[in-house]
């Protein structure tokens, strides 16, 4: 770290110029049994800017438990701040008919998604549950982007669970939210055994060794930036990425290399 004259950059500056970074798993909005002081949109962009974020890709907190209404308020912020902002359409197998009008509609709001967002553990329905098969065989036609909520363990979202969908859709880039979390080395085979496989590194910063091991894995160019933001801030995030003992050029492909050649041709006005 010492010798990283990007992280020299930041400690200065604290944003770098030639660095932007792309926040690939956000959410938005108040959330029961907890504060979020910078939880709005005009405050999450102050938070960006003073980090140097130039993107976040969310799911609305509304989305995630009132799927009905939630979207639209994804809708109202992303259309509001178009340069800053793109989201998920967040999937809630639990209402079956929600998902059909979700995706019936996704084309609809082609300068707001980028794909859609699974939660499996808190819905309580496996990501190969056939509830969920629309989205996932639209996201898979249309080369859609799906981030989901993965967890070492989990007989929803675990690895196995992760193994199953990508072995059936290939198409569409698949970032595995917290990269199967605790099951480290599972997260590392699937990166290898499928080329539509990221692993999204919220709550990864966490853990101390992880990123040096996801990297001499040889998973440099399959890992991506987030933070939950508002849930954990991003400045937290970026100092744990500096601190890693890795290369300044593993740094800019999780901040903005592999972000950036996942959304080219995807970001649509």
């Amino acid at each position: 770290m010492n010798d990283s004259p990007l992280a020299r950059e930041f400690w200065e500056h604290g944003k770098s110029a030639s660095c932007p970074i792309y926040d690939m798993h956000g959410h938005m909005g108040p959330f029961h049994s907890i504060y979020f002081p910078r939880g709005e949109p005009t405050d999450m962009i102050r938070t960006m800017d003073e980090c140097g974020v130039r993107l976040l890709v969310f799911s609305h907190h509304l989305a995630l438990f009132a799927a009905s209404i939630g979207n639209a308020a994804s809708i109202e912020a992303v259309r509001r701040y178009p340069d800053r902002l793109r989201a998920y359409c967040v999937i809630n197998p639990n209402y079956p008919q929600q998902v059909e009008a979700d995706v019936a509609s996704f084309e609809q709001h082609r300068d707001v998604y980028l794909g859609f967002k699974f939660l499996s553990d808190y819905h309580g329905i496996a990501l190969t549950d056939p509830r969920c098969r629309p989205a996932w065989e639209y996201a898979d036609r249309h080369g859609l982007l799906v981030l989901a909520h993965t967890w070492g363990g989990s007989a929803l979202d675990g690895p196995a669970v992760v193994r199953q969908i990508a072995e059936r859709y290939g198409n569409a880039p698949f970032l595995l939210g917290h990269s199967c979390h605790g099951d480290w080395d599972a997260a590392i085979q699937l990166a290898h055994d499928f080329p539509n496989i990221y692993l999204e590194l919220t709550a990864v910063f966490d853990d101390r060794g992880v990123l040096e091991k996801f990297v001499a894995a040889g998973c440099s160019e399959r890992l991506l930036f987030g933070t939950d933001l508002p849930w954990f801030d991003p400045h937290h995030a970026i100092g744990a990425l500096l601190s890693a003992d890795i290369g300044d050029e593993d740094r800019r492909n999780v901040c903005y290399r592999n972000a950036e050649r996942l959304l080219t041709g995807r970001l649509h006005t």
